[in-house]
């Protein structure tokens, strides 16, 4: 008798389970069909939108990569993105560090300081920024970006690393020093590679910011070849009050792909991460 009780109560958590994922892959799973659909197909209410009431095309990709700068801004989007990565890394790990290690309560009150300023909402601060970009004659360009999503990226990352360098005993680190390790070594040494769940977060963060950030991209650039993907794919599939929607999400299918490949295969270090630094922080 409890290995039927038990036997019915897998399957139903397995179907609940199943419905679930069915219900979160949906959209993404239309995404994907509705990318080859004809537009004759797409509009019809009464189609069924999981199957190709009419054949497959490919018109819609051929307008996405033949009569768009679709590849430019997949190549912007690259370019924004590892840049603002490094520099982020190159600020937050130090800065995170000294704040958790070696300033004690003024430390904490520090990052906590930090976090707010990635409060501030973009829409209250393009305007300053934009005056900036323009007197150092940045506007019009992606260094724009590079120059302004640190100040997003950096204050978030900065209070995530340090709960996460909390969380990391002190111990190991006097014990690489009194082994002869130096203080940096120490850190290089022990610290780092302790912290990989969270640095890996950090960058997946970051550079999923720089993909759908909207409103500074849209703000500073102008030029078609300098655009990111979230500022040029909706401009230049938005005619008026023409959607070209199988392109739009044929251009949001093909940036999901790999960013959906790296979260699932980053996926347990990314929920150590964020987990990590958010309760001992």
């Amino acid at each position: 008798m409890w290995a039927v009780k038990n036997a019915i109560k897998r399957t139903l958590l397995y179907i609940t389970v199943m419905i679930f994922c069915f219900f979160s892959a949906s959209p993404f799973l239309i995404m994907l069909i509705n990318t080859f659909k004809q537009d004759a197909d797409l509009y019809r209410p009464q189609n069924n939108p999981f199957i190709y009431n009419f054949p497959p095309t490919l018109e819609n990709l051929e307008l996405l990569f033949q009569r768009t700068n679709y590849m430019i801004f997949v190549r912007n989007s690259l370019i924004v993105g590892v840049l603002v990565v490094l520099i982020t890394l190159v600020i937050a790990i130090p800065g995170a560090y000294s704040l958790a290690r070696l300033t004690g309560q003024w430390g904490e009150r520090a990052g906590i300081g930090i976090f707010l300023v990635y409060l501030v909402p973009p829409t209250l601060l393009f305007i300053p920024m934009f005056r900036i970009v323009a007197a150092l004659n940045l506007n019009n360009t992606i260094w724009s970006l590079v120059l302004v999503y640190p100040t997003i990226s950096i204050p978030f990352c900065t209070w995530l690393l340090m709960g996460f360098f909390k969380s990391i005993p002190r111990d190991l680190e006097e014990a690489a020093m009194v082994d002869g390790y130096s203080h940096l070594m120490a850190f290089l040494k022990v610290v780092m590679p302790l912290s990989l769940s969270g640095i890996i977060a950090v960058i997946v963060f970051t550079f999923t910011l720089t993909l759908h950030e909207f409103v500074y991209a849209m703000t500073f650039i102008s030029d078609s070849t300098q655009r990111t993907i979230s500022v040029g794919v909706p401009i230049e599939l938005v005619r008026g009050d023409v959607f070209f929607w199988q392109s739009l999400l044929a251009a949001a299918v093909i940036v999901a792909l790999p960013v959906g490949f790296v979260y699932n295969l980053f996926l347990d270090r990314l929920v150590a991460g964020f987990t990590m630094g958010a309760v001992k922080g």
